[in-house]
């Protein structure tokens, strides 16, 4: 239990399912937990696995202030409630973010760390690149239009060429459900992330998973961020854009399970 902070709200865990060692998702920007629906399913088989709506998305509330250590000790408060001292950290996208933030501000709790389509910092949040990427985000909404009118432009800029029907439309979903307020809150938060200084003080076990057709976290990025953190695994997914998990879950389930069979070898 985090000292001082039992007067916060609770952060609900979601698909709480399965046996093992824990592993916790963390979604992105434009999806809440269901994003990992495949992965609840199938590392299920191996793991428990928990993951989270961050607060402010579905049914965890907003915190205040909605930091990036404020998000990493809110994730901290969910293990509590889940009855988790130590746990695989999952992170996609934003969610990738507050991981590497958890990994080095609860490095106890932090059995290993998979980052996936993440970045290691967006520069200055006061740079033009960085005013034009919220200005395009948010402009839409700001005209009233609704998350669920952005889906499809949203899916396809972010989708790979092995995404089949199935999974766009599932996706499609999953974006067109969050809810504005929080999209913009976290679109405004994004930018402001630079944890490049940190990644040498990540000291647990750590894969960086890339898509290769991902243009939000390049993979060459990628790769160059895994070599900043000591030890890490780098891989790589052919055809895949920035949502892979759910554009190939096989391939990326596989990679998931490969680095933890490594770091946790399951008993005979």
């Amino acid at each position: 239990m985090i000292s001082g902070m039992t007067d916060l709200p609770p952060i609900p865990a979601f698909y709480s399912t399965g046996e093992g060692p824990p592993l916790v998702l963390l979604h992105g920007v434009g999806t809440d937990h269901r994003a990992f629906r495949p992965q609840s399913i199938r590392l299920a088989r191996r793991l428990r696995v928990l993951a989270w709506d961050m607060p402010g998305y579905g049914c965890s509330p907003p915190i205040d202030p909605a930091d990036w250590n404020g998000l990493a000790d809110a994730l901290a408060r969910m293990l509590d409630g889940a009855g988790v001292d130590r746990a695989h950290i999952l992170g996609h996208s934003i969610g990738g973010m507050v991981a590497q933030v958890f990994a080095v501000r609860h490095a106890a709790r932090t059995r290993s760390l998979i980052l996936s389509a993440t970045s290691p910092a967006f520069g200055r949040p006061d740079g033009e690149w960085q005013r034009e990427f919220v200005r395009q985000r948010l402009a839409p909404l700001e005209t009233g239009k609704k998350m669920a009118d952005l889906a499809d432009a949203t899916v396809e800029s972010l989708m790979g060429p092995k995404a089949g029907a199935a999974a766009r439309a599932y996706a499609r979903t999953c974006v067109g459900e969050v809810p504005v307020a929080a999209f913009a809150a976290a679109i405004r938060l994004i930018v402001t992330f630079d944890g490049r200084a940190d990644l040498a003080r990540i000291a647990c076990p750590t894969l960086l998973v890339a898509g290769s057709h991902d243009t939000n976290a390049p993979a060459s990025m990628m790769e160059k961020m895994a070599q900043k953190i000591p030890g890490a695994r780098f891989a790589v997914l052919p055809e895949c854009g920035h949502l892979a998990n759910l554009e190939d879950p096989d391939a990326f389930d596989a990679a998931v399970l490969s680095f933890l069979d490594a770091v946790e070898p399951r008993h005979a």
